[in-house]
């Protein structure tokens, strides 16, 4: 099975995992349960600054080996009603906001397919702002040891509770299909010692998708209304008016627009994602990310090398305070390039090691994506993973 297929297979509600099948049959009901899980060891080469997975977070990557980055587990569950209704349950236990493993519910939705062509959702869905993005937690469904963090890690958003319809339908060869999404979230994500409140957020997208034999491509755009403000009232209370209110993003949208190509012929699988971030407020920044990747197969063995970048850059405000402003929004720019190279043996079915490297080179002020740094932080670091995934 390819790699392109194998990741549509695990994403797929009803076949997370093609591995071991548990049903319980009865008259009218179809129950399996599935699992996968990664156990990782990381560690960077320097202790200058803290590089995390994504924004939910709140410590990074050290000098010491650890398993918290990118270890975790997660169980889902299928119920089958008849071949066109099923809900599915879906719980993950990782490292998260308030610094612990405390298990989560990330899917849990009802779906109905009357036919090939229509499908309706409703309940808790993954997010899907970018390609491949509701299956970054299903460590053996892809090659490297994490989605690469230049593109992905801007996401604190896992899942929301809202609704979806997918119409999918042959067209020019190939299959075409299309989806609507909208909801709210429910999470939380770090902020210093504080916690951005991101509940009640209105996200609203969609996305084209185009298969056509090996090549699969996706044009996604996503729009985000903030429903609360960063935790930072007391320093708003400092600035004027006018400035406080150019800070702000309480009901203020950020969008999310991105594209994302697989390729799969042979043993050559080809990555390309390219995302443009648009926020109609002055903290986040406007950022351009993307990751260009080649993995190649030889017979248990999967060696990749990939480069990734992310870019941003600050806000002109109409009411600046220098000294103040410009320092407020330094706190959330990015600026590097991280060149992966690793590789992957599957040396059991269902299982998977991996070993990677990667080379992280930057501006000393690209921070967005990283904790704790210190003086000596001067944009460059290298990060050192070992894997193991499995699905059950």
């Amino acid at each position: 099975m390819s790699i392109a297929s194998r990741t549509r297979v695990l994403v797929t509600p009803g076949l997370l995992c093609a591995a071991l099948l548990m049903p319980l049959q009865t008259a009218a009901v179809d129950l399996s349960l599935h699992g996968f899980g990664t156990l990782a060891a990381s560690r960077s080469s320097d202790g200058s600054a803290e590089p995390v997975r994504d924004l939910s977070q709140p410590s990074g990557i050290t000098d010491a080996w650890s398993l918290t980055s990118d270890s975790l587990i997660g169980l889902q569950g299928n119920l089958r009603f008849s071949p066109t209704l099923e809900a599915v349950v879906q719980g993950i236990s990782r490292y998260r906001y308030d610094g612990t493993y405390t298990p989560e519910i990330t899917w849990a939705f009802v779906g109905f397919s009357p036919d090939p062509v229509w499908t309706l959702r409703a309940g808790r869905l993954g997010t899907e702002f970018y390609m491949l993005s509701d299956s970054r937690w299903v460590g053996y469904s892809f090659n490297t040891v994490r989605p690469p963090s230049d593109y992905y890690g801007t996401l604190p958003f896992n899942y929301v509770d809202g609704m979806d319809l997918a119409v999918t339908h042959p067209f020019a060869g190939g299959l075409l299909k299309g989806k609507l999404f909208g909801g709210e979230s429910r999470e939380q994500s770090p902020f210093g010692d504080l916690r951005f409140d991101l509940d009640g957020s209105l996200l609203l997208g969609g996305y084209v998708e185009y298969y056509l034999g090996d090549l699969q491509a996706r044009i996604v755009h996503v729009g985000v209304r903030f429903a609360n403000d960063l935790p930072l009232d007391a320093f708003y209370r400092t600035l004027p008016a006018a400035t406080a209110n150019e800070l702000r993003v309480a009901d203020r949208w950020s969008q999310f627009s991105s594209l994302g190509i697989v390729h799969d012929r042979g043993p050559l699988q080809t990555q390309f994602m390219l995302s443009r971030t648009h926020n109609d407020h002055g903290t986040f920044q406007d950022t351009w990310a993307g990751y260009l990747a080649l993995n190649y197969r030889i017979g248990d063995w999967t060696p990749f090398i990939g480069l990734s970048m992310v870019k941003s850059e600050a806000k002109d405000l109409k009411h600046p305070i220098p000294g103040v402003t410009d320092l407020y929004q330094a706190d959330f720019h990015s600026d590097h390039r991280t060149l992966l190279i690793g590789t992957r043996w599957d040396f059991r079915p269902n299982m998977a090691l991996k070993a990677q490297v990667d080379l992280i080179r930057g501006s000393p002020d690209s921070i967005f994506l990283f904790r704790q740094e210190t003086p000596d932080w001067d944009g460059s670091m290298n990060l050192f993973t070992l894997s193991l995934d499995v699905v059950f």
